[in-house]
């Protein structure tokens, strides 16, 4: 409400706000327990003062719970039914719910006179049952597809058109999904191994250094051998260099 009057305010330069009834249309599958005024929201907004009250915002709104209407509750045009019936099946009756709402859209956009419009609407239905309804399976589609050609034969080809597009989709959105994951997790294992290199070569270099500041300047064929060893043996040399009383303490760690 808030977004909606200052977006009034700043392109229309108005003074005063316009009203707003707030609605809301729910089809969730439990059912809705949230209060529907704002003052049951605020704490203690019983027990204030009336003096005080006028100063806190207040107002309720309007609760639809279409999941509870039945068919013949449920009234309007052609597409209003339409949408209703089935946001209110899409999540309470699943799979089920998608082809119960085929079967309603069939029957009421055949009281549509503009077939484009029907067609149109019927793409539009159908998109949104693919999109929302995961427990379709290729399957399904395909019985859906048959059922269409002989029930309602201008929506087959938009439906078998909607199925390939969608799975083109799903296959990109699928591929795109795993190249991000998979240069994630390069990129992941690429940065832990080039600290672990770093660490590695820091400790190679932390090792020669302490080991000729000991015993003196290294033979080359030990500062080799050193530079090929792993981190945990470089860790375990540094750690002992007060303890070493010849190099040939160090080689056991060697050889």
């Amino acid at each position: 409400m808030i977004e909606i009057w200052e977006s009034k305010v700043r392109k229309e330069q108005l003074n005063k706000l316009p009203i707003i009834i707030p609605l809301v249309i729910y089809h969730g599958k439990e059912r809705w327990k949230a209060s529907t005024a704002l003052k049951e929201m605020i704490t203690g907004y019983d027990k204030l003062a009336e003096d005080v009250k006028i100063y806190i915002p207040n107002y309720e709104y309007l609760l639809y719970d279409i999941s509870r209407f039945t068919d013949e509750e449920i009234k309007g045009k052609a597409q209003l039914k339409i949408f209703f019936t089935t946001v209110r099946d899409i999540f309470t009756k699943s799979g089920k719910g998608a082809w119960d709402s085929i079967d309603r859209a069939i029957a009421y956009l055949k009281e549509l006179e503009d077939k484009q419009t029907a067609t149109e609407y019927f793409e539009t239905l159908m998109r949104y049952i693919f999109s929302v309804d995961k427990s379709l399976t290729s399957s399904d589609v395909s019985k859906i597809v048959k059922k269409i050609e002989t029930t309602y034969p201008e929506g087959s080809e938009v439906v078998m058109t909607l199925a390939e597009k969608l799975r083109e989709e799903g296959l990109k959105e699928g591929l795109k999904e795993g190249l991000e994951k998979g240069l994630e997790k390069g990129m992941e294992k690429g940065l832990e191994k080039g600290l672990e290199k770093g660490k590695r070569e820091e400790r190679i270099t932390t090792a020669i250094k302490l080991l000729t500041k000991k015993f003196g300047p290294l033979p080359e064929e030990l500062k080799s051998k050193i530079s090929k060893l792993d981190s945990v043996t470089l860790e375990i040399i540094i750690d002992g260099i007060f303890d070493y009383e010849s190099l040939d303490d160090v080689k056991k760690y060697i050889n």
